[in-house]
Parts: structure tokens; C-alpha cells; sequence
């Protein structure tokens, strides 16, 4: 009776955490699929990363990438307008060398 009890603890809890729902859409879309993939195990792997719920911690890293790579642009352009106002008070490169 207690592996029971254990059984049901542990299926309420994946019906409870979506893992139940998503393994379920998981195995129908196999079953569905007009030709079966060589590989069951990968397809699974491949299907269950693209339903699983977007995790909050992964989508404020890739809004901090996105800003990350802005600043990065922003950086860059900064630089080139910087280096550019530097070379009109700076004589050319071969007039330095013949002082």
C-alpha cells in the first residue's frame, strides 16, 4: 500500500508541475507522425524541448543578450565617431615618421 501511495504522490505531482500534459502532446505527436523517425528517443528529445514552458530565468538571460548586444553596437559606433574626431587632429601615419 505505501508503493501506492507513492505511486499516486508521484503522479499527482506531474500532473501538477504540466510534465504529465507535455509527455502526453509529446507521445501523440509520435504516434501521429505519418513516418515514424529512425530514432524515437531523439525525436522525444527534439519535441519535448520545443512544448516545454518557457523557463523566466532563460528569457531574462536572453533579454539581458539583447541588451548586452546593443550596448556592444553602441560601443562600437562610439568608438569609430571617437577614433574619426582623434585622426583630424592627429597628422597622417608618414608624416609622423619624417620629424
Amino acid at each position: 500500500q505505501a508503493v501506492e501511495s507513492k505511486r499516486e504522490q508521484f503522479r499527482h505531482y506531474l500532473e501538477k508541475s504540466g510534465m504529465l500534459d507535455l509527455l502526453t502532446k509529446v507521445l501523440v505527436a509520435l504516434y501521429e507522425e505519418p513516418e515514424k523517425p529512425n530514432n524515437a528517443l531523439d525525436f522525444l528529445k527534439n519535441h519535448l524541448g520545443a512544448l516545454a514552458p518557457e523557463n523566466p530565468e532563460l528569457d531574462a538571460l536572453r533579454m539581458e543578450v539583447a541588451e548586452m548586444k546593443e550596448k556592444y553596437e553602441a560601443v562600437l559606433e562610439e568608438n569609430k565617431n571617437l577614433k574619426n574626431k582623434l585622426a583630424q587632429y592627429e597628422p597622417p601615419q608618414d608624416e609622423k615618421h619624417g620629424e
